[in-house]
């Protein structure tokens, strides 16, 4: 399981999770969105601007 905190947001991924890969993001214990990394697109809920740029941004650092 990998879990990240940033802007207020958790992002778990869990080794071994059903495909495609995606991860989990949450606020306050709530789930915001389940975001399909491969397609990219949401699986459940909606992802605000700025849930899909901490996205963005740790892709491109590597942490997704």
């Amino acid at each position: 399981m990998g879990k990240i905190r940033r802007g207020n947001y958790v992002f778990i991924t869990w080794k071994g999770d059903h495909g495609p890969k995606h991860v989990h993001v949450y606020r306050d214990s709530k789930l915001v969105t389940k975001w399909d990394l491969k397609a990219p697109a949401a699986m459940k809920g909606r992802p605000t601007a700025r849930v899909l740029e901490l996205i963005r941004q740790l892709e491109k650092e590597g942490a997704l």
